[in-house]
């Protein structure tokens, strides 16, 4: 007994830590974590890195290279002697060392243009990574809204079911007494377990909606996971579309993203004509050997690698005269881009203004339902507060009781749902005006 008592303590604390170790998850929180864990949110970032990397390559462009090589070679066969020029049977042997190096003078400005246009594509990358980000930030809110809103809909539905327990132990005492119908009494209990089910189905829901937000979280387990149920919640003024585009088009990623590789196709167009601009190079090296021919009394290899060295500097220049109007085609294909890349941030931005005018007119209509619903939900209570008197002074009947408390709970869950989608919209557009999500 005493050890079955040592285990239930054991255990009860263990929970109780367990419990205190995991406490309710914030929006912000949720977000946090998601942006970084997500898989997507990290590959975009890789690719932001590998971008970074390309712009070092380029910034170190114009400092000279160096390169050393080595090589072995052993010839035999019949070959002329250098001696009396007689043929006969020799074996030689060759070392060569060398080392060499080269610095671009000119390129016709292509490396300069280079480091400019990987560095606004890293602009733009880092725009795409902060899209990426805000684009998950906005489907936690919505699925941690849902997940609150499931869990008060499964509170509506408990409530419902204190009710009708109520009603049923009030409709059980009333038959006892002889005054209710056993007929009144099955109906309260058949309501009573319709409630029930409709507890267990919103009690699933809100499950799911957990398991699905941690999902997208990309937490290693659903277990012991919970999200903070606000006191109170703030509802904003709703501000113009125009108002709102005004401040999106100026800080939206997408935006600046579209706008960076338009820039940077002024660039490739630059780069393009470098092709009809002579290349100047500046190279220079050293190089020395080792010779050793059979028969023949050579020098050591310290005084060959020494008396054989040889330097040189030279210039390299290259003039395009005719290249079958490789550098004309490219020059026409980065205009092309250029003008694709305009109508792509055209569009960029005519997609965001109407994001923005269907989110606030979505918003409004949320606004309006939600009003509605709260003038719903007063009238509900006050019907189903008069229609309770009534069934409790006798002149209702069971079936006018229980639509009125349909109607109640109906009511209620339209009001949490048009409350939640209302702090959606609001959360959307606040998204827009470059306010960060909490």
């Amino acid at each position: 007994m005493k050890k079955l008592l040592t285990i239930f303590l054991i255990g009860t604390i263990a929970a109780n830590m367990n419990a205190q170790s995991n406490p309710a998850w914030t929006l912000r929180q949720c977000i946090d974590y998601a942006l970084t864990h997500n898989i997507k949110i990290k590959q975009t970032e890789v690719s932001a890195k590998e971008t970074e990397i390309d712009v070092n390559t380029n910034k170190w462009a114009r400092l000279p290279n160096l390169n050393g090589s080595s090589s072995q070679s052993w010839n035999w066969g019949r070959a002329a002697s250098p001696i009396d020029n007689s043929y006969s049977d020799t074996h030689s042997a060759n070392t060569n060392f060398s080392m060499n190096s080269s610095i671009p003078l000119f390129t016709g400005f292509s490396i300069p243009n280079k480091y400019k246009l990987s560095k606004l594509q890293l602009k733009a990358a880092l725009s795409d990574l902060q899209k990426a980000k805000e684009d998950l930030s906005i489907n936690i809110a919505s699925y941690y809204l849902q997940t609150l809103l499931d869990k008060e809909l499964w509170n509506v539905a408990k409530e419902q079911v204190n009710l009708s327990q109520q009603q049923l132990n009030r409709l059980s005492r009333m038959e006892e007494l002889g005054k209710a119908s056993p007929a009144e009494v099955a109906e309260a209990r058949a309501n009573l377990e319709q409630n029930k089910l409709s507890s267990v189905q919103n009690n699933n829901s809100y499950k799911l909606s957990l398991l699905d937000l941690s999902q997208l979280m990309e937490l290693p387990t659903p277990e012991g996971f919970e999200i903070f149920q606000p006191d109170t919640i703030m509802f904003i003024t709703l501000t113009p579309p125009d108002e709102i585009y005004r401040v999106a088009a100026a800080i939206k990623p997408e935006i600046q993203a579209a706008q960076y590789r338009l820039d940077g196709s002024a660039i490739s167009i630059k780069l393009a004509r470098a092709g009809y601009m002579p290349q100047l190079s500046f190279s220079m090296g050293l190089g020395t050997n080792y010779y050793t021919l059979t028969g023949v009394d050579t020098d050591k290899f310290s005084r060959q690698i020494k008396n054989n060295l040889n330097k040189y500097i030279g210039l390299n220049l290259s003039v395009p005269i005719f290249d079958r109007f490789s550098t004309r085609n490219s020059i026409r294909t980065a205009k092309m881009q250029q003008l694709n890349l305009s109508l792509q941030l055209e569009d960029s931005k005519k997609t965001l203004y109407k994001e923005i005018q269907q989110a606030w007119y979505n918003a409004v209509a949320s606004e309006s339902k939600y009003k509605s619903s709260q003038t719903a939900l007063e009238a509900a209570k006050a019907s189903f507060q008069l229609m309770q008197g009534k069934y409790e002074n006798g002149k209702a009947t069971a079936v006018e009781y229980n639509e009125a408390q349909l109607k109640l709970k109906n009511a209620e869950s339209n009001l949490l749902q048009a409350k939640y989608d209302y702090l959606f919209r609001g959360k959307i557009l606040d998204f827009y005006k470059g306010e960060k999500i909490k």
